[in-house]
């Protein structure tokens, strides 16, 4: 999910990049993709935790708060350009592996779902636990996103193939749900959240209309592979000048990493690039590069099971499309995440450290 998205309508009637973007282009620079994201080494190691970390992400719209979530059953939250930069605060309470979590739009909030059934909401600015809720039927709790319309309601998918949401200020869960199959391993939602997609482990994508009182009913639905596993999901209304579709990011344990457009309005998908990713068995993410829109070109940045994080040019033809690698892990890269003027980039590992990589400057 991507909450540094620009804030347009995929309507055709609103504004869109153009290849004549000249003025907008300048703003980004004339670098290539491959200049723009070079990295002028690591900037900080964390280690606060002991197990795997399976997601690490910035607060939107900000440079510096990062949550990351573990299999250690914790939370923290880190400071990355304080000197030297360092862990404000470890949020404990869940009993077991912390597979997901997520800030909320204004980031006065941080959701966490856990193998224990439970999802807690805690409170950005003293790090206190605000809710605890239980899963209704104590399955566990593997995936949740903000609804970005309104962010008085989660969605949580558990290992019972449900999509449910919760009412944050009611403390309850909704009493509809969506029944997809499967382990459901990612969420993320469009601009608006009109509609969701989720990736389970039967190698499905399924789209979810929302409504606007909290009802779902099933888009679209896209099988890649029945033996293979969707882990990683990413929205973009649209990426550059030349792509100026929507577009879903979607990584698979079949050694791929695909780029779809969405066609229609029930989230249908259509292929459109594929490439190849060292990943055949752990839940790794990716994410769309925050600032690309005018450049010539643009990039995505994968974790690996090969240990290295990989910048894709996703415009370019599979054997050409890796600009960059960042080489420092030495188990598989789960999770990445920039921060919103793509000054740092966190990226996490099996092993359950945290680099945070400083870009060069090229102004």
């Amino acid at each position: 999910m991507e909450h540094q998205n620009p804030l347009i309508s995929p309507s055709k009637d609103l504004l869109v990049p153009t290849k004549q973007a000249d003025a907008s282009r300048a703003i980004v620079g004339n670098n290539s993709i491959a200049e723009n994201y070079a990295f002028t080494g690591v900037h900080h190691i964390f280690d606060q935790h002991t197990k795997a970390v399976t997601m690490v992400k910035f607060a939107n719209n900000e440079t510096s708060r990062l949550c990351c979530s573990s299999l250690d059953g914790n939370l923290s939250v880190c400071d990355v350009s304080s000197n030297p930069p360092c862990v404000l605060a470890i949020l404990r309470g869940h009993t077991s592996g912390v597979p997901a979590l997520e800030w909320s739009a204004n980031n006065d909030f941080i959701a966490s779902v856990s193998l224990d059934a439970t999802i807690r909401l805690w409170k950005s600015s003293d790090f206190s636990c605000l809710r605890i809720l239980n899963e209704p039927n104590h399955a566990q709790i593997l995936c949740c996103i903000f609804q970005p319309s309104n962010n008085n309601l989660i969605l949580i998918g558990n290992n019972r193939g449900e999509i449910r949401i919760l009412n944050v200020s009611a403390g309850l869960f909704l009493k509809n749900s969506c029944k997809v199959g499967g382990n459901i391993l990612i969420l993320t939602s469009d601009t608006n959240g009109k509609i969701i997609w989720t990736g389970n482990d039967r190698g499905e994508i399924l789209a979810i209309i929302c409504e606007v009182n909290g009802g779902m009913c099933k888009g679209k639905k896209l099988t890649i592979d029945p033996n293979i596993c969707i882990t990683s999901l990413s929205y973009r209304t649209w990426i550059s000048r030349e792509a100026r579709d929507p577009l879903l990011l979607v990584n698979a344990t079949n050694n791929s990493i695909s780029l779809f457009s969405v066609i229609d309005e029930e989230g249908g998908l259509q292929l459109k690039r594929k490439f190849q990713n060292r990943h055949t068995r752990h839940v790794v993410k990716s994410t769309f590069c925050p600032i690309m829109s005018f450049r010539q070109g643009a990039c995505v940045v994968t974790g690996s099971e090969d240990g290295n994080v990989y910048f894709m040019n996703v415009e370019k033809n599979s054997d050409k499309a890796i600009v960059n690698t960042l080489q420092g892990h030495s188990n598989t890269v789960l999770s990445v995440s920039f921060n919103c003027d793509e000054s740092l980039l966190a990226t996490s590992d099996l092993d359950g450290l945290v680099i945070i990589w400083k870009r060069q400057n090229n102004e």
